[in-house]
């Protein structure tokens, strides 16, 4: 080596010495199989068990295996319509709360194996393995703890059983991108014909990171593990599928018991938000139908979620460093209905136009810092659509100012931020201001970055040139600047709402003032009361009708008092003689407080109405409704 050479390395050794200091990291740090995760945004969900043929929101564990005979089921179209919609993932509810096995479990009789579909030689987990991978989906499986048709439930034999079902699952339907569990377990089911209540100590009984959550480990170590408290992602706390403004990815879970949380048994007050500086990366995973409900129901058709709805889902948990789990609904044939499919596919058109164009492609950009005045650490890490190349100050500058300057003009309502959790969830907030008049004026702000972060601006904002702060307790690294224009593609169904009682026609037989609440047609108002015996609603028709049904809204204000979760419904025509014409449960009522709709069985004659609550949330004997409603024939 000549010494010129020699003395050119010498001269160049402290640039390669400080191109190789990043930032340390800072917090908690996700897993390689969370960074997947994160990278994938959206998948599907798919309830579809003898509970849909049922017309229940869960079922009692109850029903005979015969029923479920679907006569034209296609996993195909299910998951096609999924990729249209541009999600990434599909989740088979392989068992849920009623017990029944959509694979020919070795553990009980009660599963696909005992069914008339396909003579009881079906699988159809492997179907829906198979048609997700026909379609590029990665595939998952979501197994109920709770099982209430197994009638060795809350000993320690079904544990053990729950634990072979998961090792089969594990085992026998390839790389699995999740295994799914939710918080419900324990209460009232079939139980072999026992037909009763059983409660558990679900801090011990599952034995979650004992036994359980290790066999996912071993079998499918890339395998997301979700529940109420993870350990890899968590329930976002309610099942509208937004996360909070600000939203961690880290979070302390905490027990309402003292005990470890496990779950089922965890105090969700920090669920939507995470923690600053959570001890755990367990970001938030949003779970919402795309119907009212999770299973289908036919008078739900008319109330699929628009593109439009589902973009706003996306922009508040995609878009606020979660994921986005949307819930599909076979019909009793087995396949999706016509307004699903054509909302997912126009969901994924308008995901695909808004974000075609990134309108800040070519910009760039000036830094009040750069660390270590390296290229490394530059801006234009911003725009090169890689998420772990970034820009990054030096350590003791923790506010520095980005002015990025477009091309040209460009008109956006949407802005995009992310940061390389690689290295940690670091900004506490962001202000972006954008230059008029010759000036700066503040146009967004926004906490908790993270792995994404959309914000949706009011109405559309021209510009060319912008002024990024950021705000960090250590040098920050963002690595993505970009703006988009919403895309407002028009969109309708062809279905028609269901046919309703004019209210000015129902009279509500109570002495209280509060009454008209409940028929305003306004679901943000409701009544309250305390039902004395015989603990009922009364009302009066100003004639007899011809009525299929019922619906009952619960109120919405986020508080669980006085909200039925059994009910008895009676009917009559003179007011004397009284005859019961439906009797059920609002099962999934706490967590997805919608319109319950309940079906009298075939049309009736109805001039008087009584409304039971037979058991609520509260454990006591108030009373509360948002609206009812009455479904004419």
């Amino acid at each position: 080596m000549s010494r010129s050479t020699l003395f050119s390395l010498f001269l160049l050794s402290p640039l390669l010495a400080i191109s190789q200091t990043a930032p340390a990291p800072y917090g908690a740090l996700p897993s390689e199989r969370q960074l997947r995760w994160h990278e994938m945004e959206m998948y599907t969900l798919i309830h579809y068990t003898p509970t849909t043929f049922q017309n229940k929101e869960w079922g009692f564990g109850d029903a005979d295996p015969a029923i479920f005979n679907p006569q034209h089921f296609n996993a195909n179209q299910i998951a096609a319509a999924a990729a249209a919609g541009g999600f990434k993932g599909l989740i088979s509810v392989a068992k849920h709360h009623d017990g029944f096995c959509l694979w020919p479990t070795k553990t009980t009789k009660y599963s696909i194996a005992s069914s008339l579909w396909k003579e009881g030689k079906g699988d159809m987990v492997k179907e829906f393995m198979q048609a997700a991978h026909a379609n590029s989906l990665e595939f998952g499986v979501y197994l109920s703890a709770w099982d209430r048709n197994d009638t060795r439930y809350g000993s320690p034999a079904y544990a053990e059983a729950y634990r072979e079902q998961l090792t089969e699952l594990m085992s026998n339907y390839g790389n699995l991108f999740t295994s799914w569990h939710d918080g419900a377990n324990g209460g009232d089911g079939y139980y072999g014909g026992k037909n009763e209540k059983r409660t558990i100590d679900r801090t011990t009984y599952y034995e979650w990171t004992e036994k359980t959550w290790p066999i996912v480990r071993k079998l499918q170590p890339m395998a997301m593990i979700f529940s109420d408290v993870g350990p890899d992602m968590r329930w976002v706390g309610n099942e509208h599928g937004f996360a909070a403004e600000t939203s961690w990815a880290t979070i302390t879970p905490k027990s309402t018991t003292g005990k470890t949380p496990v779950p089922g048994e965890v105090d969700g007050s920090n669920l939507p938000t995470g923690d600053r500086n959570g001890k755990f990366w367990i970001p938030a995973e949003c779970d919402v139908p795309q119907r009212p409900g999770w299973f289908y129901h036919a008078d739900q058709d008319s109330k699929v979620k628009t593109p439009d709805q589902l973009f706003e889902i996306y922009l508040k948990s995609v878009g606020r460093g979660g994921g986005m789990n949307l819930g599909l609904a076979p019909m009793p044939d087995g396949i999706l209905h016509e307004n699903d499919v054509r909302s997912l596919k126009a969901f994924g058109n308008k995901i695909q136009k808004t974000f075609a164009k990134n309108l800040a492609e070519g910009a760039s950009a000036k830094a009040s810092n750069i660390r270590q005045n390296h290229q490394e650490f530059g801006t234009q890490n911003l725009f090169d659509q890689d998420r772990y190349s970034y820009y990054a100050s030096d350590d003791q500058v923790l506010q520095p100012s980005l002015e990025i300057t477009l091309p040209q003009a460009q008109e956006f309502d949407l802005i995009r931020l992310r940061e390389n959790i690689k290295l940690g969830q670091r900004l506490d907030s962001v202000l972006i201001e954008v230059w008029e008049e010759s000036k700066w004026k503040p146009l967004a702000k926004a906490t908790s970055i993270g792995a994404n972060r959309l914000i949706k601006l009011n109405q559309p904002v021209k510009a060319n040139k912008l002024r990024v702060q950021l705000f960090a307790p250590v040098a920050p690294t963002l690595s993505d600047f970009a703006l988009f224009l919403e895309d407002k593609t028009p969109f309708t169904f062809g279905t028609t709402a269901a046919n309703k009682l004019d209210k000015k026609a129902i009279t509500i037989i109570h002495a209280d003032k509060h009454i008209p609440a409940a028929l305003d047609n306004d679901p943000h108002t409701f009544w309250e009361t305390t039902l004395s015996a015989p603990g009922y609603v009364e009302m009066r028709l100003d004639k007899t009708y011809t009525l299929s049904g019922m619906e009952y809204t619960p109120r919405q204000d986020g508080k669980t008092s006085g909200i039925p979760t059994k009910y008895w419904i009676e009917v009559s025509i003179d007011g004397k003689t009284w005859r019961p014409v439906a009797q059920g449960e609002f099962a999934n009522i706490k967590a997805n407080a919608i319109t319950q709709s309940i079906s009298f069985g075939s049309p009736k004659e109805v001039h008087y109405i009584r409304f039971k609550p037979s058991e609520n949330l509260s454990g006591d004997k108030q009373f509360s409704v948002a609206e009812f409603d009455f479904l004419l024939k």
